[in-house]
Protein backbone atom coordinates (compact mmCIF):
# COMPACT_ATOMS: atom_id res chain seq x y z
CA UNK A 1 0.00 0.00 0.00
CA UNK A 2 2.71 2.43 0.96
CA UNK A 3 6.34 2.90 0.12
CA UNK A 4 8.74 1.97 2.89
CA UNK A 5 10.13 5.08 4.52
CA UNK A 6 13.70 5.20 5.75
CA UNK A 7 14.44 6.07 9.38
CA UNK A 8 15.32 9.73 9.90
CA UNK A 9 19.02 10.36 10.35
CA UNK A 10 20.41 11.76 13.54
CA UNK A 11 20.81 15.51 13.95
CA UNK A 12 23.31 17.02 11.47
CA UNK A 13 24.14 19.68 10.61
CA UNK A 14 14.47 35.85 0.33
CA UNK A 15 11.47 33.80 -1.92
CA UNK A 16 11.87 34.01 -5.65
CA UNK A 17 10.16 37.16 -6.08
CA UNK A 18 9.05 36.89 -2.56
CA UNK A 19 11.91 38.58 -0.78
CA UNK A 20 12.80 41.69 -2.68
CA UNK A 21 11.29 41.00 -5.99
CA UNK A 22 8.38 43.20 -6.86
CA UNK A 23 5.40 41.68 -8.66
CA UNK A 24 5.91 40.84 -12.31
CA UNK A 25 3.99 43.90 -13.40
CA UNK A 26 6.58 46.10 -11.73
CA UNK A 27 9.05 45.08 -14.40
CA UNK A 28 6.94 47.03 -16.88
CA UNK A 29 7.34 50.34 -15.02
CA UNK A 30 9.39 52.88 -16.93
CA UNK A 31 13.08 52.89 -16.11
CA UNK A 32 14.34 55.74 -13.96
CA UNK A 33 11.31 55.88 -11.71
CA UNK A 34 11.56 53.40 -8.81
CA UNK A 35 8.51 51.41 -7.87
CA UNK A 36 7.00 51.78 -4.41
CA UNK A 37 8.46 48.41 -3.45
CA UNK A 38 11.91 49.37 -4.73
CA UNK A 39 11.81 52.63 -2.83
CA UNK A 40 10.89 50.94 0.44
CA UNK A 41 13.55 48.27 -0.07
CA UNK A 42 16.24 50.95 -0.40
CA UNK A 43 15.53 52.36 3.06
CA UNK A 44 17.47 51.23 6.12
CA UNK A 45 15.67 48.90 8.51
CA UNK A 46 13.53 51.03 10.83
CA UNK A 47 14.56 51.42 14.45
CA UNK A 48 11.31 49.89 15.72
CA UNK A 49 12.41 46.55 14.27
CA UNK A 50 16.04 46.68 15.39
CA UNK A 51 17.54 45.71 18.76
CA UNK A 52 16.32 48.13 21.41
CA UNK A 53 13.28 49.14 19.38
CA UNK A 54 9.57 48.67 19.99
CA UNK A 55 9.55 45.07 18.75
CA UNK A 56 12.50 44.12 20.94
CA UNK A 57 10.92 45.67 24.03
CA UNK A 58 7.62 43.92 23.35
CA UNK A 59 9.30 40.51 23.09
CA UNK A 60 11.38 41.08 26.20
CA UNK A 61 8.22 41.92 28.13
CA UNK A 62 6.42 38.78 26.96
CA UNK A 63 9.43 36.63 27.80
CA UNK A 64 9.73 38.22 31.25
CA UNK A 65 6.08 37.33 31.89
CA UNK A 66 6.76 33.75 30.68
CA UNK A 67 4.37 34.21 27.77
CA UNK A 68 7.00 33.41 25.14
CA UNK A 69 9.95 31.05 24.91
CA UNK A 70 11.84 30.67 21.67
CA UNK A 71 13.80 32.43 18.94
CA UNK A 72 12.84 35.38 16.75
CA UNK A 73 14.82 36.51 13.71
CA UNK A 74 14.03 39.33 11.29
CA UNK A 75 15.94 39.65 8.02
CA UNK A 76 15.93 42.72 5.80
CA UNK A 77 17.37 42.76 2.30
CA UNK A 78 18.77 39.29 2.86
CA UNK A 79 20.54 39.97 6.16
CA UNK A 80 19.40 39.45 9.75
CA UNK A 81 18.79 42.77 11.52
CA UNK A 82 17.20 41.33 14.66
CA UNK A 83 18.06 38.06 16.44
CA UNK A 84 16.93 37.12 19.91
CA UNK A 85 16.56 33.93 21.95
CA UNK A 86 14.35 33.72 25.04
CA UNK A 87 13.49 31.16 27.67
CA UNK A 88 14.60 27.59 28.15
CA UNK A 89 15.09 24.80 25.64
CA UNK A 90 15.22 22.26 28.46
CA UNK A 91 14.05 23.36 31.89
CA UNK A 92 15.05 20.16 33.68
CA UNK A 93 18.66 20.49 32.50
CA UNK A 94 18.74 24.32 32.59
CA UNK A 95 19.56 24.63 28.87
CA UNK A 96 18.56 28.02 27.44
CA UNK A 97 17.19 28.58 23.98
CA UNK A 98 19.92 29.78 21.62
CA UNK A 99 19.93 30.97 18.04
CA UNK A 100 21.18 27.50 17.08
CA UNK A 101 18.36 25.70 18.91
CA UNK A 102 16.16 23.51 16.72
CA UNK A 103 12.39 23.65 17.15
CA UNK A 104 9.46 21.50 16.13
CA UNK A 105 8.14 23.42 13.13
CA UNK A 106 4.66 21.89 13.38
CA UNK A 107 2.64 22.84 10.28
CA UNK A 108 5.39 24.98 8.77
CA UNK A 109 6.52 21.54 7.56
CA UNK A 110 3.77 21.71 4.94
CA UNK A 111 5.82 24.24 2.98
CA UNK A 112 8.51 21.61 2.39
CA UNK A 113 5.94 19.08 1.19
CA UNK A 114 4.46 21.61 -1.23
CA UNK A 115 7.91 22.46 -2.61
CA UNK A 116 8.62 18.74 -3.08
CA UNK A 117 5.39 18.28 -5.05
CA UNK A 118 6.15 21.37 -7.17
CA UNK A 119 9.68 20.13 -7.90
CA UNK A 120 8.30 16.87 -9.23
CA UNK A 121 5.64 18.74 -11.20
CA UNK A 122 8.35 20.95 -12.69
CA UNK A 123 10.10 17.78 -13.85
CA UNK A 124 6.91 16.46 -15.43
CA UNK A 125 6.40 13.67 -12.91
CA UNK A 126 3.29 15.02 -11.16
CA UNK A 127 0.26 16.79 -12.62
CA UNK A 128 -1.65 19.18 -10.39
CA UNK A 129 -4.81 18.19 -12.25
CA UNK A 130 -4.25 14.45 -11.80
CA UNK A 131 -6.43 12.33 -9.57
CA UNK A 132 -5.18 10.83 -6.32
CA UNK A 133 -5.68 7.32 -7.74
CA UNK A 134 -3.15 8.05 -10.48
CA UNK A 135 -0.38 7.83 -7.89
CA UNK A 136 -1.74 5.97 -4.85
CA UNK A 137 -3.89 2.90 -4.37
CA UNK A 138 -6.28 1.68 -1.69
CA UNK A 139 -8.95 4.38 -1.87
CA UNK A 140 -12.61 4.10 -2.68
CA UNK A 141 -13.52 5.28 -6.20
CA UNK A 142 -15.36 8.18 -4.58
CA UNK A 143 -12.00 9.50 -3.35
CA UNK A 144 -9.38 8.01 -5.64
CA UNK A 145 -11.14 8.97 -8.86
CA UNK A 146 -12.25 12.45 -7.82
CA UNK A 147 -9.69 14.08 -5.51
CA UNK A 148 -6.94 15.95 -7.35
CA UNK A 149 -3.42 16.94 -6.37
CA UNK A 150 -4.51 20.58 -6.61
CA UNK A 151 -7.30 19.97 -4.10
CA UNK A 152 -4.95 18.23 -1.67
CA UNK A 153 -2.56 21.18 -1.86
CA UNK A 154 -5.32 23.77 -1.30
CA UNK A 155 -7.20 21.94 1.50
CA UNK A 156 -10.27 21.50 -0.69
CA UNK A 157 -10.10 17.71 -1.15
CA UNK A 158 -12.39 16.67 1.71
CA UNK A 159 -10.22 13.75 2.83
CA UNK A 160 -8.92 12.69 6.22
CA UNK A 161 -9.58 13.59 9.82
CA UNK A 162 -10.41 17.01 11.25
CA UNK A 163 -7.10 18.59 12.37
CA UNK A 164 -8.48 19.23 15.87
CA UNK A 165 -10.20 15.87 16.31
CA UNK A 166 -10.67 14.07 19.61
CA UNK A 167 -8.13 11.34 18.78
CA UNK A 168 -4.36 11.96 18.56
CA UNK A 169 -2.96 11.75 15.01
CA UNK A 170 -0.54 8.98 16.01
CA UNK A 171 -0.72 6.14 18.51
CA UNK A 172 1.69 5.13 21.28
CA UNK A 173 2.20 1.70 19.71
CA UNK A 174 3.50 3.32 16.53
CA UNK A 175 7.07 3.30 17.80
CA UNK A 176 9.04 3.10 14.55
CA UNK A 177 9.14 5.28 11.47
CA UNK A 178 7.54 2.53 9.41
CA UNK A 179 4.72 1.96 11.89
CA UNK A 180 3.92 5.67 11.97
CA UNK A 181 3.91 5.90 8.18
CA UNK A 182 1.91 2.74 7.52
CA UNK A 183 -0.48 3.33 10.40
CA UNK A 184 -1.27 6.83 9.19
CA UNK A 185 -1.75 5.67 5.61
CA UNK A 186 -4.12 2.89 6.68
CA UNK A 187 -6.13 5.19 8.94
CA UNK A 188 -6.70 7.75 6.18
CA UNK A 189 -7.75 5.10 3.68
CA UNK A 190 -10.42 3.87 6.07
CA UNK A 191 -12.20 7.23 6.30
CA UNK A 192 -15.17 8.44 4.26
CA UNK A 193 -14.94 11.79 2.45
CA UNK A 194 -15.82 14.86 4.50
CA UNK A 195 -17.41 16.64 1.53
CA UNK A 196 -17.49 16.62 -2.26
CA UNK A 197 -13.97 17.48 -3.46
CA UNK A 198 -13.55 21.07 -4.54
CA UNK A 199 -16.69 22.41 -2.86
CA UNK A 200 -15.26 23.61 0.47
CA UNK A 201 -12.08 24.75 2.18
CA UNK A 202 -11.25 22.69 5.26
CA UNK A 203 -7.70 22.55 6.59
CA UNK A 204 -6.45 18.97 6.27
CA UNK A 205 -3.29 17.55 7.77
CA UNK A 206 -4.08 14.15 6.27
CA UNK A 207 -4.29 15.68 2.81
CA UNK A 208 -0.66 16.72 3.16
CA UNK A 209 0.29 13.25 4.34
CA UNK A 210 -1.12 11.91 1.06
CA UNK A 211 0.97 14.47 -0.82
CA UNK A 212 4.02 13.11 1.00
CA UNK A 213 3.02 9.62 -0.09
CA UNK A 214 2.81 10.84 -3.67
CA UNK A 215 6.30 12.35 -3.39
CA UNK A 216 7.67 9.02 -2.15
CA UNK A 217 5.89 6.97 -4.82
CA UNK A 218 6.85 9.20 -7.73
CA UNK A 219 10.44 9.90 -6.67
CA UNK A 220 11.33 6.35 -5.63
CA UNK A 221 12.73 7.67 -2.33
CA UNK A 222 11.25 7.81 1.11
CA UNK A 223 9.57 11.14 1.79
CA UNK A 224 12.19 11.92 4.43
CA UNK A 225 15.14 11.21 2.16
CA UNK A 226 13.59 13.18 -0.68
CA UNK A 227 13.14 16.29 1.48
CA UNK A 228 16.65 15.99 2.89
CA UNK A 229 18.25 15.62 -0.53
CA UNK A 230 16.15 18.00 -2.61
CA UNK A 231 15.12 20.70 -0.12
CA UNK A 232 17.22 20.80 3.04
CA UNK A 233 20.57 20.20 1.33
CA UNK A 234 20.31 22.58 -1.66
CA UNK A 235 18.74 25.28 0.53
CA UNK A 236 21.64 25.10 2.99
CA UNK A 237 19.34 24.11 5.87
CA UNK A 238 22.20 22.42 7.68
CA UNK A 239 20.35 21.78 10.96
CA UNK A 240 16.97 20.72 9.54
CA UNK A 241 15.80 17.12 9.82
CA UNK A 242 12.97 14.82 10.84
CA UNK A 243 14.15 13.70 14.27
CA UNK A 244 12.67 10.67 16.01
CA UNK A 245 11.40 10.78 19.58
CA UNK A 246 14.61 9.22 21.00
CA UNK A 247 16.67 11.76 19.07
CA UNK A 248 14.56 14.67 20.33
CA UNK A 249 14.99 13.52 23.92
CA UNK A 250 18.75 12.97 23.57
CA UNK A 251 19.65 16.10 21.57
CA UNK A 252 20.53 19.09 23.76
CA UNK A 253 20.17 21.39 20.73
CA UNK A 254 16.47 20.58 20.30
CA UNK A 255 13.99 22.59 22.34
CA UNK A 256 11.66 20.50 24.44
CA UNK A 257 8.02 21.31 23.67
CA UNK A 258 6.24 22.66 26.75
CA UNK A 259 2.52 22.02 26.39
CA UNK A 260 -0.19 23.52 28.58
CA UNK A 261 -2.55 21.59 30.82
CA UNK A 262 -6.11 22.86 31.38
CA UNK A 263 -4.84 24.36 34.65
CA UNK A 264 -2.31 26.44 32.72
CA UNK A 265 0.64 24.44 34.05
CA UNK A 266 3.24 23.61 31.40
CA UNK A 267 4.83 20.18 31.02
CA UNK A 268 7.41 18.58 28.74
CA UNK A 269 5.30 17.07 25.96
CA UNK A 270 7.97 14.48 25.15
CA UNK A 271 6.87 12.71 28.35
CA UNK A 272 3.35 12.24 26.99
CA UNK A 273 2.41 8.83 25.53
CA UNK A 274 0.94 10.62 22.50
CA UNK A 275 4.13 12.53 21.65
CA UNK A 276 4.70 11.33 18.07
CA UNK A 277 7.62 9.07 17.27
CA UNK A 278 8.47 11.03 14.13
CA UNK A 279 7.12 13.89 12.06
CA UNK A 280 5.09 13.49 8.90
CA UNK A 281 4.61 15.50 5.69
CA UNK A 282 2.20 17.83 7.48
CA UNK A 283 4.11 18.51 10.71
CA UNK A 284 7.11 17.68 12.83
CA UNK A 285 10.25 18.69 10.94
CA UNK A 286 12.88 20.27 13.21
CA UNK A 287 14.94 23.30 12.22
CA UNK A 288 16.57 26.50 13.43
CA UNK A 289 15.42 30.01 12.61
CA UNK A 290 18.47 30.29 10.38
CA UNK A 291 17.34 27.23 8.46
CA UNK A 292 14.02 28.91 7.66
CA UNK A 293 15.81 32.05 6.49
CA UNK A 294 17.92 29.84 4.23
CA UNK A 295 14.74 28.20 2.94
CA UNK A 296 13.24 31.60 2.07
CA UNK A 297 16.43 32.67 0.28
CA UNK A 298 16.59 29.39 -1.64
CA UNK A 299 13.07 29.88 -2.94
CA UNK A 300 13.92 33.42 -3.99
CA UNK A 301 17.19 32.50 -5.65
CA UNK A 302 15.98 29.53 -7.69
CA UNK A 303 17.82 26.86 -5.72
CA UNK A 304 14.63 24.88 -5.12
CA UNK A 305 12.26 25.85 -7.94
CA UNK A 306 12.20 27.94 -11.07
CA UNK A 307 10.60 31.34 -10.58
CA UNK A 308 7.35 30.34 -12.29
CA UNK A 309 6.82 27.41 -9.94
CA UNK A 310 7.89 29.38 -6.89
CA UNK A 311 5.33 32.03 -7.78
CA UNK A 312 2.75 29.31 -8.39
CA UNK A 313 2.96 27.68 -4.97
CA UNK A 314 3.08 30.90 -2.96
CA UNK A 315 0.21 32.65 -4.71
CA UNK A 316 -3.26 32.49 -3.16
CA UNK A 317 -5.71 30.09 -4.79
CA UNK A 318 -8.48 29.44 -2.28
CA UNK A 319 -10.18 32.12 -0.21
CA UNK A 320 -10.07 31.14 3.46
CA UNK A 321 -13.30 31.85 5.38
CA UNK A 322 -12.93 34.00 8.51
CA UNK A 323 -13.87 31.02 10.72
CA UNK A 324 -10.85 29.12 9.39
CA UNK A 325 -8.36 31.96 9.93
CA UNK A 326 -6.08 32.48 12.92
CA UNK A 327 -6.97 35.63 14.83
CA UNK A 328 -4.48 37.88 13.05
CA UNK A 329 -5.56 41.14 11.47
CA UNK A 330 -5.76 41.06 7.69
CA UNK A 331 -8.08 42.19 4.96
CA UNK A 332 -8.20 38.87 3.12
CA UNK A 333 -6.50 35.49 3.40
CA UNK A 334 -5.94 32.82 0.78
CA UNK A 335 -4.23 29.46 0.72
CA UNK A 336 -1.85 28.59 -2.10
CA UNK A 337 0.14 25.38 -2.36
CA UNK A 338 1.53 24.92 1.15
CA UNK A 339 1.72 28.66 1.76
CA UNK A 340 -0.81 31.15 3.03
CA UNK A 341 -1.14 34.43 1.15
CA UNK A 342 -2.65 37.23 3.23
CA UNK A 343 -3.31 40.87 2.43
CA UNK A 344 -2.39 43.08 5.38
CA UNK A 345 -2.97 46.81 5.01
CA UNK A 346 -2.75 46.46 1.25
CA UNK A 347 0.43 44.34 1.28
CA UNK A 348 0.95 40.64 0.61
CA UNK A 349 2.35 38.46 3.38
CA UNK A 350 3.28 34.93 2.36
CA UNK A 351 4.26 32.06 4.66
CA UNK A 352 2.82 29.59 7.14
CA UNK A 353 2.08 29.27 10.82
CA UNK A 354 2.57 26.17 12.94
CA UNK A 355 1.11 25.32 16.31
CA UNK A 356 0.47 22.37 18.56
CA UNK A 357 1.40 21.07 22.00
CA UNK A 358 4.55 22.98 22.87
CA UNK A 359 4.89 24.68 19.49
CA UNK A 360 4.05 28.22 18.38
CA UNK A 361 5.70 29.21 15.09
CA UNK A 362 5.30 31.57 12.18
CA UNK A 363 7.13 32.26 8.93
CA UNK A 364 6.29 35.54 7.17
CA UNK A 365 7.77 36.71 3.88
CA UNK A 366 6.81 40.16 2.60
CA UNK A 367 6.87 40.20 -1.23
CA UNK A 368 8.47 43.33 -2.57
CA UNK A 369 9.44 44.66 0.86
CA UNK A 370 12.51 42.43 1.31
CA UNK A 371 11.59 41.31 4.83
CA UNK A 372 11.46 37.80 6.30
CA UNK A 373 10.27 37.15 9.85
CA UNK A 374 10.78 33.86 11.67
CA UNK A 375 9.17 33.10 15.03
CA UNK A 376 9.90 29.72 16.62
CA UNK A 377 8.51 28.93 20.06
CA UNK A 378 8.46 25.94 22.38
CA UNK A 379 5.32 27.06 24.22
CA UNK A 380 1.89 26.49 22.76
CA UNK A 381 0.88 30.03 23.69
CA UNK A 382 -0.18 31.59 20.38
CA UNK A 383 2.38 33.71 18.57
CA UNK A 384 -0.46 35.94 17.36
CA UNK A 385 0.46 39.08 19.39
CA UNK A 386 4.06 38.88 18.17
CA UNK A 387 3.00 38.36 14.55
CA UNK A 388 0.53 41.23 14.79
CA UNK A 389 3.20 43.70 15.91
CA UNK A 390 5.79 42.40 13.45
CA UNK A 391 3.39 42.83 10.53
CA UNK A 392 2.21 46.25 11.67
CA UNK A 393 5.77 47.55 11.95
CA UNK A 394 7.03 46.02 8.70
CA UNK A 395 4.06 47.11 6.60
CA UNK A 396 3.66 50.45 8.37
CA UNK A 397 7.26 51.44 7.72
CA UNK A 398 6.94 50.55 4.03
CA UNK A 399 4.40 53.25 3.31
Amino acid sequence: MTRESSPPRASRRSMLGLLGAAPVAAGLVAAGRPTRAEASASRPAPGELRPGGEFDRFLADRAAKDLFSGVVVLAYRGRPVFRRAYGMANKADSIPNRLQTRFDLASVTKTFTAVAVAQLAERGKIGFHEKLGTYLQGFSPEIGQNVTVHQLLTHTAGVGRPPMGSEPPTRPEWDTVQKVWDGTAKTIRGLPPQFTPGTQYRYSNDGYFLLGEIVATVSGQSYYDYVREHIFKPAGMTHADFSTKPQVIADRDIARPYASRPSGERFDFTTSPVFPFVGLPYRGAYATAGDLLAFAHALRNGKLLGSAYAELITGGKTAVPPTEQPAITRQHMFYGYGFSDAIVNGRHVVGHSGGGPGAGNNLDVFPGLDWVAVILGNYDAPAVPIVELERRLVVGNAR
